[in-house]
């Protein structure tokens, strides 16, 4: 059993946050098992001043709520036909979050291999936000759910050396301004399973 992080590491800032959650284990348990797998892949967004975040000016909204409350909690949302993961960060009435981008399979693999059956190989089960919560089971009814309790939750899981982190503009975000160049995206180098 992997011990849930304490409420107290989500209380840094966000973007120390976004690199701190390279290595973390994101575990989600269902009817049907546990599936889990290594955070690679990460970017941040810096709320009321950040272009690209759903919270730009302080747009508070149904569904932009939950990221004005305390960090450590789920933020979910639907983008085509995909349900992407968020951990809110900023702390209360900072509404920031960061978005996890791409996960290593960990434990559940058979799992993951039926939930992504069109992938064409274990690369792509989780190589992508939309990828890794279908592999792992996280849907839209996650939101709000607290990040130290079952059934979803992130542990500690490798600890990955600051040279092995690199930084980059953030992805899809091509209506945002200046923000598209933000160095706010973080992922392990080398990692076969992140995004690109």
């Amino acid at each position: 059993m992997y011990i849930p992080l304490e409420k107290e590491f989500y209380l840094q800032s966000t973007l120390d946050l976004a690199k701190s959650l390279l290595g973390c284990l994101l575990i989600k348990e269902t009817p049907v098992g546990t599936a889990s797998g290594i955070i690679v892949e990460t970017e941040a967004y810096m709320g009321p001043n950040d272009r690209a975040a759903h919270s730009f000016g302080n747009r508070r909204t149904k569904r932009t709520e939950i990221m004005f409350g305390e960090p450590g909690i789920t933020y979910t949302y639907s983008m085509h036909t995909h349900c992407l993961f968020n951990v809110v960060s900023g702390g209360s009435g900072y509404p920031e979050a960061i978005l996890v981008r791409a996960v290593e399979p960990f434990d559940g693999q058979e799992l993951m291999a039926e939930r992504r059956p069109k992938a064409k190989n274990l690369f792509q089960w989780t190589n992508g936000p939309g990828k890794l919560t279908k592999a792992l089971g996280i849907t839209m009814s996650d939101y709000g759910h607290p990040l130290d309790q079952s059934p979803l939750w992130i542990a500690e899981g490798q600890k990955v050396d600051p040279k092995l982190i690199a930084s980059g503009p953030r992805i899809g975000i091509h209506n945002s301004g200046e923000a598209v160049h933000y160095p706010w995206r973080y992922w392990v180098k080398e990692n076969k399973f992140i995004s690109r």
